[in-house]
């Protein structure tokens, strides 16, 4: 029954001061508004732009890295051992860009249970002839089903049948840039120069476009058996293996054991990407910290209000406590006025926030940088929602637990002796 009092003497108080409740919780639904909107933005964000490099780097990397030889001919020589040697750059000998034993390679890495998939690669430099003009660039030789399924190579296909590459012999995937430096459509044949001097037809069966208009202007796409060809190599010819893991967080201790294993260069993905990992946490720092920062300025105007509320009701808390109440009572009194501001403000900040969110998310944003790109990226992540509601309950919390202290320490007789 005291509790049944205590909630409909809380609704009166905020009844009575309708417009100073009405300010509060407002402070407190937009300041959850705009947590909740700010958060599901940036987090929308900051996930896109790593989609664009996960979604096309491998966890681990393999190739052979072409560097010089630390151990240099005078070094070798007993009688020079220890003393200072000028002779440096010696120029690297009997270096290979292709993986040696590729086929060994590969089949270790299919049978090892923390590998997802594996996806084969050749790099070479081609120039792609422009009437008298020679246009430098770079030729990836892929597994088209390989490379799709693991790096998703097919969402940044803007034109033509990308299926098309591992069907059709000695065809090509240009940058879209690139083709438009070319003047070439689907269909058409470009002509391309090997470092070796011979010079090879293919057909273009699509476009290619990344995000990045640098990238897109000197890289173009094969099969593998096509870049073979073009380079002169068997069939087990290969420059790169691109591993991706069923665990990412395990890339950089893989790495190293396939450094040892294999005796070739191994990148894992956390040090190929740690500046870019750097400015996403940093991001996602700042959003949260200018989300917390509204609802503790929400907090501070509940505070005042509630304050104010307790020296207009000064009267009020005397008689509560003449009638029986104890200072325990006026203060659960205060603290569920300051409670229900937080609640129904910060239910109202989740469905403004949400609504704002879907606004967003439809706007258009059509970027050529970013062909698939339809719409503003929003991350509806329910984590925040509850961050947010909790965030809001803790706020309105301690705005109002020093104002219920002072009201359940009035006493009534300095307030009736006063009157």
């Amino acid at each position: 029954m005291k509790k049944k009092l205590s909630f409909d003497i809380a609704k009166a108080l905020l009844l009575a001061r309708l417009k100073q409740t009405l300010v509060a919780a407002i402070g407190v639904t937009f300041s959850i508004t705009m947590f909740i909107t700010l958060l599901s933005f940036m987090t929308g964000l900051n996930k896109l732009l790593d989609n664009l490099i996960i979604n096309r780097t491998p966890h681990v990397r393999l190739f052979n890295e072409i560097q010089q030889n630390p151990n240099q001919p005078i070094t070798l020589v007993p009688q020079y051992k220890g003393a200072h040697h000028f002779i440096s750059s010696i120029k690297t000998a009997n270096s290979r860009e292709e993986l040696y034993n590729s086929s060994a390679i590969l089949r270790t890495l299919r049978a090892d249970s923390r590998v997802q998939g594996i996806s084969q690669k050749i790099n070479t430099p081609a120039f792609f002839n422009e009437g008298n003009t020679r246009i430098a660039a770079t030729i990836n030789g892929i597994d088209v089903q390989s490379e799709n399924s693991l790096f998703h190579f097919f969402d940044y296909i803007t034109k033509g049948v990308a299926e098309n590459l591992g069907i059709i012999p000695n065809s090509i995937v240009p940058g879209k840039a690139l083709a438009d430096k070319l003047a070439v459509d689907i269909g058409d044949m470009v002509y391309v120069t090997m470092p070796t001097g011979e010079t090879f037809p293919l057909k273009v069966v699509a476009f290619y476009q990344s995000g990045i208009n640098d990238l897109d202007k000197v890289i173009a796409f094969t099969s593998i058996a096509t870049a073979q060809k073009l380079l002169g190599k068997p069939a087990n010819y290969l420059t790169e293996v691109q591993v991706r893991l069923n665990d990412i967080a395990i890339a950089p201790a893989v790495a190293k054991e396939y450094r040892h294993l294999f005796g070739i260069q191994a990148e894992d993905i956390q040090t190929a990407n740690a500046q870019f990992e750097t400015g996403t946490s940093i991001r996602t720092l700042i959003s949260y910290v200018v989300g917390i920062t509204l609802l503790i300025v929400a907090g501070f105007g509940i505070y005042n209000i509630l304050n104010m509320m307790i020296y207009e009701k000064m009267d009020t808390i005397a008689i509560l406590k003449a009638t029986g109440f104890s200072g325990r009572d006026v203060k659960q009194i205060f603290m569920l006025i300051a409670l229900s501001i937080g609640f129904f403000g910060g239910l109202a900040g989740l469905l403004f926030g949400y609504g704002l969110s879907v606004i967003i998310d439809n706007i258009p944003f059509n970027t050529a940088a970013l062909p698939t790109i339809k719409t503003y990226p929003v991350n509806y992540n329910p984590v925040y929602y509850m961050i947010g509601i909790l965030f809001s309950l803790l706020t309105t919390y301690l705005a109002g637990y020093f104002p219920a202290a002072k009201a359940g320490r009035i006493d009534p007789v300095v307030i009736i002796r006063g009157k």
